[in-house]
């Protein structure tokens, strides 16, 4: 079964970027979205295994759309992926529930080692 991936982000090339760097030997099934807003409506339509978030975007920011999104389903995983490593940034979304920050640009050892995480999440809390 495909894994249900949302890339929210306002850059096309970037979500085509973060898309080039999963895994080929695994089946994803690829949701997008250009901003905030848009990005919910999709979370809540399709509900993702994960969700990759952007934090700087026009409409809804990243920090207001994964409240949202924590709000519909407190159990989402949603990583968020910016160019953005303040540590007051890093601590804001991790303290709203963000299950880990990528740094951007991502690279394929970066995602990989994301879904492992989540992977290993996933067995520890769900069996």
């Amino acid at each position: 079964m495909a894994m249900k991936i949302l890339l929210v982000d306002d850059s096309p090339i970037s979500r085509k970027m973060l898309k080039s760097c999963f895994p080929k030997d695994a089946t994803f099934e690829f949701h997008e979205a250009g901003d905030g807003l848009d990005g919910c409506e999709k979370f809540r339509e399709i509900g993702p295994d994960i969700t990759f978030l952007d934090l700087t975007m026009p409409v809804m920011d990243g920090v207001q759309a994964l409240e949202h999104m924590k709000k519909h389903c407190r159990d989402a995983v949603i990583i968020v992926a910016t160019a953005d490593i303040q540590t007051g940034s890093i601590e804001k979304v991790m303290g709203l529930g963000a299950f880990m920050v990528l740094k951007k640009p991502p690279t394929k050892e970066s995602v990989r080692s994301a879904l492992l995480k989540v992977g290993e999440y996933r067995e520890a809390h769900h069996g």
